[in-house]
């Protein structure tokens, strides 16, 4: 019978983490890569989007260069039930700004490991807006890959994905964070 301590830290009502079960270790790391992954997605398609580097964004499309960001989207894939509202919001600067803004804030958040609840609550906002665009989804009646992207991110945070390769210890213990709590 082993007399060795478990040592379990309790980081706010998110899961506890255990620093001596591997299984709890390698899975840190899996939800750490998948963390940076998603924050990855959100920065680079502001990054593109911003500068047109030529993947979605054609240079001469890109913000910097007078595009507008939700204008193709919006307007050419908006269908189902919110097509109005979609299609009537398009190219809008406000709408633009809040969805650049959103891109870039997530995928830093992600990236960094830091902010994790506000950043979850944005992206998953974001992602099933991005869903209700075009319903029902072209390869499922009713899911597709924003749902399963909403739902990991809030998973992240839960799982204080920001931990692990990233600064989420040192961010929860800000005094930032401990002034207003919800940015952790």
């Amino acid at each position: 019978m082993s007399t060795s301590t478990r040592h379990v830290t309790h980081t706010g009502p998110c899961l506890p983490i255990d620093d001596t079960d591997p299984r709890q270790h390698h899975g840190r790391r899996v939800w750490a890569l998948a963390r940076i992954g998603v924050g990855w997605i959100f920065l680079w398609a502001f990054l593109d989007k911003t500068f047109g580097l030529g993947y979605a964004t054609p240079p001469d499309h890109s913000w910097l260069n007078g595009g507008r960001p939700t204008q193709g989207f919006l307007a050419n894939s908006a269908s189902g039930p919110f097509k109005g509202i979609y299609t009537s919001i398009a190219g809008a600067a406000w709408a633009d700004w809040l969805f650049m803004l959103g891109l870039a804030g997530i995928g830093i958040a992600m990236i960094l490991g830091i902010g994790m609840r506000i950043a979850a609550i944005a992206a998953a906002i974001q992602l099933v807006l991005m869903w209700s665009v075009a319903l029902p989804p072209a390869n499922n009646p009713l899911i597709d890959d924003h749902i399963i992207m909403a739902i990991l991110v809030i998973g992240l945070a839960y799982a204080n994905a920001g931990d692990t390769w990233g600064l989420g210890r040192k961010w929860s213990q800000s005094q930032a964070v401990n002034r207003w709590p919800f940015l952790r």
